[in-house]
This record gives structure tokens, sequence and C-alpha cells, in this order.
């Protein structure tokens, strides 16, 4: 029997607790060269500290850690980094009035005297651009403040690959949530790169088609405790989704469509700065979904019709009547509500607490004389809560401390309570677990079955071929199709969502 290859960093019976609350239990893993390993849980499982003990920022009150069998102590993350042990966080820190070969090389710039020598410094930042595949992505004298979440995220993946001291174990946590199609397959091509050296790579995601294309190996935990790790070919989506929440899920079977009523909302020949000639309608008690690629246009559509962005011909009717929104007021007054796909920066308050997020909507409802009646606000924010099941320790918890699925939560319940006509979606399961997603599935069946009309936004197939009573496909800011919830299969959606080839690409192609 051939034995497992050595470990560039092994973890052994690793705890961890938090005022008493136990985040780890005896967890032990591997990590091996030239092996990438994907780490998957639902939010809460551990997976952030794990992570956190491996990259120093958390000591472990239990266990050990070895670097090719030595014991090591990662007291603080410059001793994690000088043993060659870096992560690569979701949201990593840049600093904002520096430009981006400043923000890859900080603490290394090279110097020539006191000054340090910026020609030579921007041609480092090139060369490893090239080198890695980002050169069409980032410009080395960008300032750190104009960067795009997903710049961001390249700009702390170069740090490590430039770092005077190479890495043995490279940790990757949701490295795609912000990335565009063509950033993801670059930063896998880098992947797949990083492993042929013999690194050892540690895959943070949720995406399951992303664990299946990159991992060897995948690790699963469940409330701060290892529940097995399993070969990539021989395990499927299925069995991964029981370890994680420790029950079947059934799959994700579209609900019984339910008898649409009146039209809601309807769009004649709508065209704005990005989209043009949209037209379409969306019942009561109907999900429609807009799919298409990134860039089709349909954030931007779901902003005109919110009042966000201004709508320069065409008609738009809500309930029957002519309608325009000058702005969001507007809409939310006429009883339309948008949960925007960037909920942590366009709609949550994230230093207030659930219960300031969740009442900012109702204030004038639950005021006396301009008086916020508390035990009225409390009940109403309690009820939320419950019935859209969200983990929090108390309805003061700051939501900045919720899981995304908890945060998602948060932003449905806002508009829940104020009970709009139609409830707009954009990317709603956008960076949440598999069974947050599984809930928020259930909550928009259970509105849907309340006669409420939605409009949903996704880029996840399967999402769209559950929910969807109907798919509108948009691309190139138009509207490429309609599928019936009969017709609707992946292969219908991809067809008039991708631009057919042009006969002498067709010729070349064949």
């Amino acid at each position: 029997m051939s034995s497992s290859p050595p470990s560039a960093l092994t973890a052994t019976g690793i705890g961890k607790r938090f005022a008493g609350v136990t985040a780890l239990s005896e967890v032990s893993l591997d990590f091996r060269p030239g092996e990438v390993l994907a780490l998957m849980g639902e939010n809460g499982a551990g997976k952030s500290t794990l992570l956190r003990v491996l990259s120093g920022d958390h000591t472990p009150d239990d266990g050990r850690l070895e670097i090719d069998g030595k014991p090591v102590i990662f007291d603080t993350p410059r001793a994690a980094m000088a043993a060659g042990v870096r992560v690569i966080y979701q949201e990593p820190e840049i600093i904002p009035h520096v430009s981006v070969a400043e923000n890859v090389f900080v603490g290394e710039l090279p110097q020539h005297g006191r000054v340090f020598n910026r020609r030579s410094l921007n041609r480092a930042t090139q060369a490893a651009l090239v080198e890695y595949g980002f050169e069409n992505v980032l410009n080395p004298s960008t300032i750190g403040s104009r960067l795009s979440p997903a710049q961001r995220q390249i700009v702390e993946i170069l740090r490590v690959l430039t770092a005077t001291t190479p890495p043995k174990v490279i940790a990757f946590d949701e490295p795609t949530s912000s990335l565009s199609e063509h950033e993801v397959e670059a930063l896998f091509r880098l992947i797949r790169r990083l492993r042929d050296s013999g690194v050892a790579v540690v895959y943070v995601s949720h995406r399951m088609n992303e664990i299946f294309r990159v991992a060897d190996r995948v690790a699963v935990l469940r409330d701060g405790k290892l529940i097995g790790v399993k070969d990539a070919t021989a395990t499927d989506e299925n069995e991964l989704v029981r370890m994680m929440i420790g029950r079947d899920l059934s799959e994700l079977r579209r609900r019984a469509a339910g008898n649409a009523g009146d039209v809601v909302l309807k769009l004649d020949s709508v065209t704005t700065d990005d989209v043009h000639d949209i037209s379409f309608e969306v019942r009561a008690g109907e999900v429609v979904c807009l799919a298409g690629l990134v860039g089709a246009g349909r954030s931007e559509l779901a902003r005109a019709v919110f009042g966000d962005l201004p709508v320069r011909s065409g008609t738009v009717e809500f309930n029957g009547k002519p309608f325009h929104a000058r702005n969001p007021g507007d809409a939310v007054r006429a009883g339309i509500g948008l949960a925007p796909e960037e909920r942590k920066t366009d709609a949550l308050l994230m230093q207030r607490s659930v219960r300031d997020n969740v009442s900012i909507a109702v204030l004038k409802r639950i005021r006396r004389f301009r008086i916020v009646r508390r035990a009225k606000e409390r009940a109403l924010v309690a009820e939320y809560i419950r019935e859209l099941r969200v983990r929090t320790p108390s309805m003061e918890q700051e939501v900045r401390k919720l899981s995304g699925g908890n945060q998602q939560k948060i932003v449905l319940a806002r508009w829940l309570a104020r009970n709009p006509k139609l409830l707009i979606l954009d990317e709603p399961t956008r960076g949440v677990d598999v069974g947050a997603k599984a809930e928020i599935y259930r909550i928009i069946d259970g509105l849907a079955a309340e006669g409420m009309a939605l409009l949903v936004i996704s880029s996840d197939m399967p999402e769209v071929l559950s929910l969807a009573d109907r798919i509108v496909v948009m691309r190139g800011g138009r509207v490429a199709g309609e599928i019936a919830r009969a017709d609707a299969t992946e292969e219908a959606v991809l067809t008039l969502a991708i631009p057919a080839l042009e006969p002498a690409e067709e010729e070349v192609a064949s």
C-alpha cells in the first residue's frame, strides 16, 4: 500500500475557542505540495477560523502545526509569512493613497539610496502582471482607492507571488466572488501553475463547479469539526452537500408553477443609456428571471425601473398605470423593492445592528410623534428574524458580523417589512453557502405563492432553472428572447445569451 505524499504543512488536533464558544475542535489536516485542497462548509463551519490559525492571526488553543515535519508556532502573521504560509482573503487590505505597484511591493520597495526607485518598481510590477496573466486587468500606476474589488484581489495575489520568501502554502478565500469570467480563468491557470510548481494550495469556495474544476481533494468542516476528506474524483455534489449540512438536502427541485395574476410591471420599448428597446411583463405570483452574461445590462435595467438610472424612452407601467420613478424614493413609495447585488456597500449599514437595518425601511409606521416605539420595533424585527430563520445572537448584533447568507436575509427582511408589490432581487444568493441558498429559495417561493411579483437577476444557471416561471434572456443590452418554464433548459438559455458566431468566424472555427 502506497503512503500519502509528504505534507508541506500539517495541522493536528487544532482547537480554538472564543469566549467559551468552540470555533474549531480537533481539526487535523495535511496540506500537500503540488496539490489543491478545497475547504468547504456552511458559513460558521470554522473555515475562516482555520485560515486565521494558518496565517498567524489566531493562535490555536489546542493542537499543533508542523512544516516539513518540524513543529512551528505562528504567533503573528509575520511568523507565518516567514515560514512561507500565506492567506489571500476575500477582502484584502489595500493602501488607498499609493499606487498598485507600491501596494504590491509594500515593505520591499526597490531603493536608490534613501529614495525608492519608482521606475524599477513599475517595471517589476508590469513584469509580474505579464508573468501571471493579469496584464490586461491592472495598471501599475493606478491609485489604490480607485481599484475595483476584483483588482484589489489581484493586487493581494501579486503581493504573495512576488514576496522575498517563496510560498510553500497559499490559501485562497472565496477568490472568485468579485472576478469576471476572464479573470476567473486567469486565476485557475495560476492555481494550476502553483500546484505544478510544488506549492500546496488551499481553495475555499461555496461554488461546487469551481471545486470540481481545481481541487484534488475536498475537506468538509461542519460546526468546527472536520467531517471528512474526499478525493475530488471520488465524490459528487450531493455527497458534499450532505457532509456540509448534516442531512440530505433535496435537489433544488423546480417548485410547482403557481397561477399568475394581474400584470404588476410592464415594460414597453424601454431604453436607457445601457439597455435598448426592452419589453416584457411580470405578473403577481410569478418569478421572472433575467438571465444573461455579465455586462448584458440586467442590473442597469433593474436600477432604471427602481429610479436609480434615467429611462430615456419607452414606457413603464406599474399596477396598470403609467409609472416613472424619478428616484428610488418614488419606487419605494409605489411598492417596489430592490435588493442590489452588492449588499455590503449598496444595501446594508454594516456598522449598525440587525434591528436598525430592518426597521429603517418602516420608521414612519413604528413612530409616534417622531419617536420610534421600541417595543413595536423589536416585535417587528423579531418576527422577521424568526420567519426568515436569521442566525444571529440577538437583534442588536452588528450586521457586519453575520454570515453572507444571513446578511442577505436582513436585506430581504427590510423589504418584506414594507410588503412591496414587486421585489427585484439582483444575484440574491451570491457568496452564500448551500444551506443559506436553499433557505433563500424557500423564501422566494413563499413570496410568489402569496402573490408577490418577483424579478430575479441571476448568473447561476441551476438557480434560474429552479426558480423561474419565465426566463427573459438579455444580450448586449437587449432582450434576446423569452423562454417559458416548460421549455427552459441550460442549452436554451445559453443559445440566447451567447452571441452567435459571425459567418467568417464560423468558417475559421470549422
